[in-house]
């Protein structure tokens, strides 16, 4: 009998199962199984999963038990297959149950703690609001509770003529309300925007651009074979000119080579080191209130004065874009971590 560690990765559709697989197990030096599986490959009154897995260099699918830890890669609100799986495999053996954030429940946990001041003022989108928060911010930020690459985000902004500028993704507007048109016909427009979900409104901050780009700061954290967070990497996307939504990037720097070009050596080493404290402590206060994570990133954007904003948490981090860094020890950091850190409460 295989006495290896059994782990199981969650993903969505059969389609991911190898490709997800294929990645983690690359990087992978620990001495335990590893198979992939969809909520829908779960038999439950047997007790099994036919999953995928590799043995002896061939991709195969096959029954396995229900395994010690379970990594969710999947992407949905709907929790209920993981909760019935921890049920039967025991407390805190599944992470990132939840990785699809509530934006609203995230900001108000974060404000419980230091980080209160490195976050931009946010509030519930209410129609009676917007007048006065638009007046006191200039810009602003409509933002749908859940959502993420910058998906149906929309910057408002108070141009100097009265004019305010709705935009999407970039900078040119896709609806003016101009300054001596009534009020009511911008909230109808926001409202419309808005629909019927939860959305919020997040204060604009006025950022450093590289070269009049807009660009972020993402810190990727996980944890590993010890079970602490720690960040793997900071790196930063610089979105397109006249874009301001920096998931449609141009480019992905290494945050260190970035900063050097903004700042002093000895700004960019105290921004580098405030980064890996706020992004810790942000991972730490958001699994107090979510549950078990392995990982997360946090974005950041840095203001004229030099001062650190997080914008974001998103529970499952956007892979792919490390590539364009062409390091593979960063890569073997970035898929092993969750590995290990499903080993270490493998063992718990």
């Amino acid at each position: 009998m295989d006495k290896r560690p059994l782990i199981g990765i969650l993903v969505t559709h059969k389609k991911h199962r190898k490709t997800i697989l294929e990645l983690h197990k690359r990087f992978n030096d620990l001495n335990v199984r590893v198979f992939s599986f969809t909520p829908a490959d779960i038999v439950w009154e047997k007790r099994k999963i036919i999953g995928l897995g590799q043995k002896k260099g061939s991709w195969k699918q096959r029954s396995y038990p229900f395994p010690d830890a379970v990594y969710n890669r999947g992407f949905n609100k709907k929790i209920t297959t993981l909760q019935r799986l921890e049920l039967a495999i025991g407390k805190n053996k599944c992470f990132n149950t939840v990785n699809h954030f509530n934006k609203w429940e995230l900001y108000n946990q974060l404000t419980q703690s230091w980080l209160s001041s490195h976050l931009p003022d946010t509030f519930l989108y209410k129609r009676e609001n917007i007048a006065s928060l638009i007046a006191k911010y200039k810009i602003l930020y409509l933002k749908p509770f859940y959502g993420s690459k910058g998906e149906s985000v929309h910057r408002i902004e108070l141009m100097d003529n009265g004019d305010v500028h709705i935009s999407l993704h970039c900078l040119a507007p896709c609806y003016i309300c101009r300054e001596n048109e009534e009020v009511p016909m911008l909230l109808d427009k926001l409202d419309k925007l808005a629909g019927l979900n939860n959305y919020i409104i997040q204060q604009g901050v006025r950022t450093e651009q590289l070269g009049h780009h807009y660009f972020d700061l993402r810190v990727l954290a996980q944890k590993g074979v010890l079970g602490n967070w720690s960040v793997t990497a900071i790196t930063s996307r610089v979105a397109y000119k006249d874009y301001f939504n920096t998931s449609m990037c141009e480019s992905i720097y290494d945050s260190y080579e970035l900063l050097g070009q903004l700042l002093s050596t000895e700004e960019r080493d105290q921004t580098l080191e405030e980064l890996y404290d706020l992004a810790i402590q942000a991972a730490k206060s958001a699994e107090s209130s979510i549950g078990l994570l392995g990982e997360l990133s946090v974005d950041f954007v840095i203001d004229k004065q030099k001062k650190l904003w997080i914008i974001e948490l998103n529970g499952k981090p956007q892979k792919d874009i490390y590539k364009d860094l062409k390091s593979p020890e960063l890569t073997k950091r970035i898929y092993s971590s969750p590995l290990q850190f499903a080993y270490y409460i493998s063992q718990l």
